[in-house]
């Protein structure tokens, strides 16, 4: 939202559209408990979760699923517009069903397809309080769709008993751990090429193009040492650093828009 305009963005499309995008968002991560509520109770990783644990029942959270929805629809379309409505029902539907339902049962490239629906909030938040897509919403986007991967690839692998378990045909069940690795390395050199078209592009400066820098090279000394390494811990490292990556890279996103912004003003106010 704030990338999206050089100032800042309208305060009720602000606060309506995320108010919106976080209630479709909540709608689908409860979607999700609900379907995958068995295999949740089966890993350690998922097996407290209320519905796993029995502290909540199946009506009950089908029932807190659709409000939550129905609000976000109602929010988005009544106080920021249409586009961003429809563009946040099919993400919510491409997460919650064709992710959870289909996707994540179906092929080892499950978290590389579904990526596409937890990479859609960039996009949601701009079309939010400009009311049109852009390139450079995209561009976000396929920052998210291409770090997504090598992100929950890390985890897969220091869970692959637990998905083994519950049949969930995640890469490290299907193709083993080694080349699970390979692949790793392959998405974040992939995405080092990704993150630096912002700068290429013209959206962002050297403010940015220096942060991502030390973002990609301490990502990329990760997936190498995941490459030669034996610690067992060292995927869940790598998992918890590609979070830090992902949120540093916007700040520095954020700084550079409005570095920019004020050396434009200043310039513009001192000219003739």
């Amino acid at each position: 939202m704030f990338l999206a305009v050089p100032g800042w963005p309208p305060p009720v499309a602000t606060l309506a559209g995320t108010l919106g995008i976080a209630l479709a968002a909540s709608s689908a991560a409860a979607i999700n408990h609900l379907l995958d509520r068995r295999i949740d109770a089966k890993m350690l990783r998922t097996r407290n979760r209320p519905l796993a644990t029995g502290q909540l029942q199946e009506r009950n959270v089908l029932l807190f699923a659709l409000t939550l929805g129905v609000l976000a629809m109602t929010v988005l379309l009544l106080w920021v517009n249409a586009l961003t409505t429809v563009l946040t029902f099919l993400s919510l539907i491409g997460y919650a069903i064709v992710y959870t339902v289909w996707l994540k049962r179906a092929t080892p490239q499950n978290i590389v397809i579904g990526g596409a629906a937890g990479a859609a909030p960039p996009v949601l938040g701009w079309t939010a309080v400009t009311g049109n897509m852009d390139p450079q919403a995209l561009l976000l986007f396929l920052i998210i769709f291409v770090w997504t991967p090598p992100h929950f690839w890390a985890l897969a692998i220091y869970r692959k008993e637990e998905y083994a378990l519950v049949n969930i045909p995640m890469l490290p069940v299907t193709h083993g751990a080694a080349f699970t690795r390979l692949q790793i390395l392959f998405y974040i050199i992939l995405l080092i090429i990704v993150t630096t078209l912002p700068y290429l592009t013209g959206m962002s400066g050297l403010v940015y193009l220096a942060g991502v820098s030390v973002l990609n090279a301490g990502f990329l000394r990760y997936a190498l040492r995941m490459m030669t390494s034996k610690d067992v811990l060292l995927p869940m490292y790598t998992f918890a650093f590609s979070i830090t990556y992902l949120m540093v890279l916007f700040i520095f996103l954020l700084v550079d828009h409005y570095f920019i912004t004020l050396l434009a003003r200043t310039f513009h106010q001192g000219g003739p």
